[in-house]
């Protein structure tokens, strides 16, 4: 984002204005990291600002300032709608296509407010007056810390904005252990917690409470496990009737895809979790290295992301989806062994 456009959004921002924050559909922790740090940086110029998300997100997202203020189109669709077609500005943080909100895709491209997109995904469509996009960036909370100090606003991070962008770049970074991790992300959080982020309590509050439920789904997972050494791959697959099985709520496969990279020698791991509801399977695929889970995604599930982390769907069965994995990685096999 060069000089002349944050000049632009300063001076847009310098009246009160009716602002819209929407993240993408199924939103994680940045996505709402990024989205209530935005939230309370908004309020204190007075804007009415307001949280909008396509749809629910897990429980323990739940705890962060201001989360009781989000609205929810899938069953706040009118209120939602409402919103968007009456804002002067619509912030789209953590995707960079409208098509990734869901049954929002029409409301948002369809209004007229003036649009800004902070986002860190490859290949980012043009719809938005000013574009803060950068896939070198760990997280979008990270790039909602940059954007307030090209505001030189760093002065108003308060212990609420802290929180939430520490949130948000903790879960988006692997607790700090993937390479989009850098030096200034340390730095960054390093100022996050001088400004109030209580980083062992968003830690407990995000990995360290779990339902019997989960845990128990977590061991199904862990025993449909399966392993290809020749291409250093793992994948672990949960059918409908196991998520039944263990009542699955929102937010209990999140992380579980890492196990499989975990593993000594696999750079290559993905879940496959059949979703009868909506009549896919989505697929998380998570890679060590240079080796690009976001090309394999777009190539071949109808998805995209990160070099190291994307995520894809399938209309397929949950085994035809399978045995197209498996059919794939020949043809990455150098690749993947060259990590």
């Amino acid at each position: 984002m060069n000089k002349q456009d944050i000049d632009s959004i300063k001076q847009l921002l310098s009246a009160p204005k009716k602002i819209v924050i929407v993240p993408h559909k199924n939103p994680d922790g940045d996505a709402i990291g990024s989205t209530l740090g935005l939230y309370h940086y908004l309020l204190k110029g007075d804007h009415q600002a307001q949280v909008l998300t396509p749809n629910d997100y897990p429980g323990f997202l739940k705890w962060m300032p201001g989360e009781n203020t989000i609205l929810k189109h899938d069953s706040q669709t009118k209120a939602c709608e409402d919103l968007v077609n009456d804002a002067d500005i619509i912030f789209t943080l953590d995707f960079n296509a409208f098509h990734r909100t869901g049954n929002m895709e029409t409301v948002l491209s369809e209004s007229k407010a003036l649009k800004i997109m902070i986002d860190h995904h490859q290949a980012p469509d043009d719809y938005a007056t000013y574009m803060f996009s950068d896939v070198s960036m760990s997280s979008t909370c990270e790039m909602i810390y940059h954007f307030i100090d090209m505001l030189n606003d760093l002065d108003l991070i308060d212990a609420n904005i802290a929180t939430c962008l520490y949130a948000g770049i903790m879960t988006d970074t692997g607790s700090f252990r993937f390479l989009s991790t850098t030096s200034t992300t340390h730095r960054i959080v390093a100022d996050l917690i001088e400004k109030g982020a209580n980083n062992a309590q968003i830690h407990n509050n995000v990995y360290d409470t779990n339902s019997y439920n989960r845990l128990q789904l977590l061991g199904c997972a862990l025993n449909n496990l399966k392993v290809i050494p020749e291409s250093r791959a793992a994948y672990i697959t949960l059918s409908q009737d196991e998520l039944n099985t263990y009542n699955f709520t929102k937010g209990d496969t999140e992380g579980v895809v890492n196990y499989g990279l975990s593993l000594e020698g696999v750079v290559l791991a993905a879940i496959f979790i059949e979703d009868k509801q909506e009549g896919i399977i989505k697929i998380s695929l998570r890679s060590k290295g240079n080796f690009s889970v976001n090309e394999m995604s777009r190539a071949h599930f109808n998805g995209g992301g990160h070099t190291n982390a994307a995520g894809g769907k399938s209309y397929s069965s949950l085994k035809k989806t399978v045995e197209k994995f498996i059919s794939i990685l020949p043809a990455y096999n150098n690749a993947l062994n060259d990590v």
